[in-house]
């Protein structure tokens, strides 16, 4: 597998996005440990809560858990680690 790093993927799921006629917003909550670092907003109010991370890096125990909690509750919650990863997440948010 290729390497790929987190800024290139941040950058390049921004650029996806907002080619797909949408917004990969950085969220952050203070005070909720462990949620997804962007929220992919889409046409017709699609949303995805996606965590990025460099290839090879792992999700905390914590994000697991969030996302975990966060598809459990009905809500699209994604990793994209790699090109193949944030690959198949745009080719999802353009379905």
């Amino acid at each position: 597998m290729i390497q790929s790093s987190e800024k290139y993927l941040e950058k390049k799921l921004r650029e996806e996005v907002r080619k797909a006629g949408g917004l990969a917003i950085k969220f952050t909550s203070p005070y909720f440990t462990g949620m997804p670092d962007r929220l992919v907003l889409m046409p017709k109010g699609k949303i995805w809560f996606v965590e990025v991370k460099s290839t090879g890096k792992k999700l905390k125990d914590i994000q697991e858990a969030q996302a975990e909690k966060l598809q459990e509750l009905g809500f699209n919650a994604r990793l994209v680690d790699s090109k193949a990863t944030l690959d198949s997440l745009i080719e999802e948010v353009r379905g």
